[in-house]
Order: structure tokens, then C-alpha cells, then sequence
């Protein structure tokens, strides 16, 4: 049995998985990928999947399109004390990274409560630190909706009273529309296309891992959200508003829409998966969450990948 073979059999077995690390996700947002496993006796403790991908002949490990976190897995025994709880997780990964490909560029989001930064350093990786907002569902709703900031309180009710959210599984290009127009308007491209943006997503729906959330005014749609989930927490993974429209109070109606959702599906976490954009920053920061860290693995050593992220970007 091959390291994929293995990692397959055990997501199909292991109910703790991330969506994003799922043999199914894997398949729609990489060309190809592979698996590193580190056993203790006849144990598995440790597991990671990364995408195999070669651009001009250089080899890269990158996060995947619409993929926020990959990075190792670490299956801690029963009865290990909290004492040994960091030693544990430092030595299991340790042994993964011996695995992992010696590839000439890395840019490798990891999920958050990964600390194992001196590990990285060791393989003359760079780390840049990144944030999310996490929204604890383990409260009653009353206390979460407490917590959102009082002007997106008055938003998310104002737009209760005239908007009306449905589900909204043929709206994928219109979604991949809204993201296009908003983010040429910042003077970006988007970086998948929408074919990509139908496969991710219908692969989610497909699996029962996911929803698209479309707020409606009347006949028009003002906004559109999807979220993905496994069965311990939710993300928010895309949204978009209509620029002919004001979906700012239809966006805040759609977000307090998959809190209470996640909730309902008995998830810990609403992860908002967070940006480096101010704007979108101080937008999630609205609701309450609380701010989580996680690491970028960074590596550059091709020549030929220098001068075309100099000349392109």
C-alpha cells in the first residue's frame, strides 16, 4: 500500500480530518499530490499531504487554489500528558519534514496552532505569520451575536427585515462574477478560473461539505457567500456582493447565516479564515472572533522563479 493509499484509507476511517486535507479536496485543487507518514511501532502519528507540482522545471510545494491551510497532521495518543504534548508534536513533524520533497520553492500555509517554528528554520525555511478570526460555537447564540460588533448587530437586523437568504447551488458563476468585478476594481486578477471555482465547489456540495448561501432583496441578488465544514469545525471560504447593489448589510446577514448554521451542525469553530486586507480585516473583526495566528512556510531558491516574481508579480 502506497503513503496515498494509506493517507485515503485513513481519512475514510478518521473523523478528526480538515475538509482541505480530504483525499476528495486534494484531487479537485492539485494536479497531483502525495503524502509523508510517520509511524511509531504500528501507530501512525503523524501525516502530511502536499500538492507535487513542477512550474518551468522547477519543483514547488505551495498551497492549493481556495485552499487557506494544508500542513502536517499529528495523532497525539490517549495518554500522553500535557507535559509531553509540545516534545510529542516536535519530534512527529520533525520526522514528516525528513520526508517532505527538497523542493526549490515553498510557499505552504500550515493550520493554525502549528508552532513548530525552530523545525522549519532547520530546513532554511522562512516563516511569515499570517491571521484568521475563530468563532467559538460553544456558547448559546444569544452570547455570539453579543459579541459581533454593535453596528454589524443593527446591520444583521436591519437586512433580516428585507433580505431572504436560500440556498443557492447555481450561483456559482455568478459568484465567480461578483469575485472577478470586486477584485478587478483592486487592481487584481483572480488567481483560479471559474472552471476551477465549479469543480472545488460541486466536489463540496457532492460531499455534504459545503452550502452556497444567496441573499436576496426582493428579485435582486445582493450577495453570495459559500462555506465548507468537516465535522469539527466550518469556514467561510468565498463571498461576493453584487457591485450593482449595496450588499454590505446582505454580506453581515450571510455571515451571521453560517454562523448559526455551523452551530446547528454542532461545529467548535466558525473559522472567517481571516485576511491581510484591512478592509476585510476589520470586517470579520467585527464579529467577534478571536484572532488566530498561523504560519507560511517561504522558500525562493530557483533563479528563474526570482526574476519572474520580480517582472510579473
Amino acid at each position: 500500500m502506497t503513503n496515498k493509499d494509506l493517507y485515503i484509507k485513513i481519512c475514510s476511517e478518521h473523523k478528526g480530518i480538515r475538509v482541505f486535507m480530504q483525499p476528495w479536496w486534494l484531487d479537485q485543487v492539485c494536479e497531483n499530490w502525495d503524502v509523508a507518514v510517520v509511524k511509531k511501532g504500528d501507530e501512525i502519528t503523524g501525516l502530511w499531504a502536499y500538492p507535487v507540482e513542477n512550474k518551468l522545471g522547477i519543483s514547488m510545494l505551495r498551497t492549493p487554489l481556495l485552499t487557506p491551510y494544508l500542513g502536517p497532521i499529528v495523532f497525539y495518543p490517549g495518554d500522553l500528558k500535557d507535559s509531553r504534548t509540545d516534545r510529542f508534536e516536535h519530534d512527529t513533524v520533525a520526522e514528516l519534514m525528513k520526508q517532505m520533497p527538497n523542493a526549490k520553492v515553498w510557499h505552504l500555509a500550515l493550520e493554525p496552532g502549528m508552532k513548530q517554528a525552530g523545525i522549519f528554520r532547520k530546513y532554511k525555511l522562512r516563516t511569515e505569520v499570517q491571521q484568521t478570526f475563530l468563532v467559538a460555537l460553544h456558547q448559546p447564540e444569544e452570547t455570539i451575536l453579543a459579541n459581533i460588533k454593535e453596528t454589524t448587530r443593527r446591520n444583521i437586523r436591519a437586512a433580516a427585515k428585507e433580505i431572504t437568504i436560500t440556498t443557492g447551488n447555481n450561483c456559482i458563476k455568478l459568484l465567480y462574477d461578483y469575485q472577478a468585478k470586486m477584485l478587478k476594481g483592486k487592481g487584481k486578477p483572480l488567481a483560479y478560473s471559474e472552471t476551477d471555482l465549479k469543480k472545488i465547489l460541486g466536489s463540496a456540495l457532492h460531499n455534504n461539505a459545503g452550502a452556497i448561501w444567496v441573499a436576496r432583496k426582493g428579485e435582486t441578488i445582493e450577495a453570495i457567500v459559500c462555506q465548507v465544514w468537516d465535522n469539527n469545525q466550518s469556514y467561510y471560504l468565498i463571498g461576493g456582493q453584487n457591485p450593482e447593489a449595496n450588499g454590505y448589510k446582505a454580506m453581515s446577514l450571510l455571515l451571521w447565516h453560517c454562523i448559526r448554521e455551523s452551530k446547528k451542525m454542532g461545529h467548535a469553530f466558525f473559522d472567517l479564515e481571516g485576511s491581510m486586507d484591512e478592509g476585510v480585516e476589520r470586517f470579520f473583526r467585527n464579529f467577534g472572533g478571536n484572532r488566530e495566528l498561523y504560519m507560511v512556510l517561504l522558500k525562493n531558491d530557483s533563479l528563474i522563479w526570482k526574476l519572474k516574481k520580480t517582472v510579473i508579480g
